[in-house]
């Protein structure tokens, strides 16, 4: 029996769109690999510059984020997705950057886009992380201890020493995990106490489209439209310790006001 001409054109469309999501899933396989390959190179270099420059601290420093410059540019440029950036007269102040976190092309980003004289900060159990790892601990790059309160605490305070000695800016994910759906997580008191210890500006990065390009647990990488907003430098130098709970909230609606309604929390998400 003959199927209908609409029903032979709709299971053609069908084929044709599934061989269509195919290819597209391919080349995203291809564009990962290549990443992959290209950041292990990178990786191998700077490991080796930042053997060389073991004395000088600061310089491992800036040729870390030189590195993230480089990779981060190289990584977003093969992956292919448009990107726009607004604010971008915010974005070589010395301040505490703080960006949301819903998929990989988030570090990608953040490497390539934070000024030069920016550390992390990272629990120390990233030093085991393959090459990356003991990159990012040549880099000069700061590591907390999370195994007990106490620990976090010390950690915090040598962190926040540490930036200010050097003169340094500081680049943190307040929601502490990875947003499994895009949606905003709840964010952690560390960078307001980073803040208060530093006195240093926050500037917020606020990413959006990320968790579309790149879904957690995939491999397939969409030419999804992204876009990363710099917002003016709020101010920390008056802030004091009775107030900390009202200073986290109020960065965090700053980025429910600016983030698309899917990437916004839901009802039953409050602020920890």
């Amino acid at each position: 029996m003959v199927p209908p001409p609409e029903a032979a054109v709709k299971e053609a469309a069908g084929k044709q769109e599934e061989e269509g999501e195919w290819v597209s899933v391919l080349i995203s396989w291809v564009r990962i690999v290549v990443c992959f390959v290209l950041m292990m190179l990178t990786t191998l270099i700077w490991a080796v510059i930042m053997v060389l420059l073991l004395p000088w601290p600061y310089q491992r420093i800036r040729q870390g984020n030189i590195y993230g410059h480089v990779t981060g540019k190289i990584m977003m440029s093969i992956l292919g997705n448009p990107i726009k950036i607004e604010g971008a007269e915010y974005s070589n102040e010395r301040a505490i950057y703080i960006s949301n976190h819903a998929s990989p092309i988030d570090i990608f980003l953040i490497m390539w886009l934070t000024p030069t004289g920016t550390v992390g900060i990272a629990k120390k159990e990233i030093i085991y992380y393959p090459l990356f790892g003991q990159l990012y601990v040549l880099a000069n790059h700061l590591r907390i201890d999370r195994s007990n309160p106490t620990a976090a605490i010390r950690s915090m305070k040598e962190a926040a020493n540490a930036v200010v000695k050097n003169n340094l800016s500081l680049i943190v994910f307040p929601e502490g995990t990875r947003s499994k759906n895009g949606r905003l997580l709840p964010f952690k008191k560390g960078f307001v106490h980073l803040a208060m210890q530093t006195g240093m500006p926050i500037i917020p990065m606020v990413l959006t489209g990320t968790h579309r390009a790149w879904r957690k647990g995939s491999l397939h990488v969409r030419p999804v439209p992204l876009t990363v907003t710099y917002l003016p430098p709020i101010r920390t130098d008056d802030w004091t310790r009775d107030k900390i709970e009202d200073y986290v909230e109020l960065v965090r609606d700053l980025y429910v006001d600016n983030l698309p309604l899917s990437q916004r929390p839901t009802s039953d998400q409050v602020t920890l």
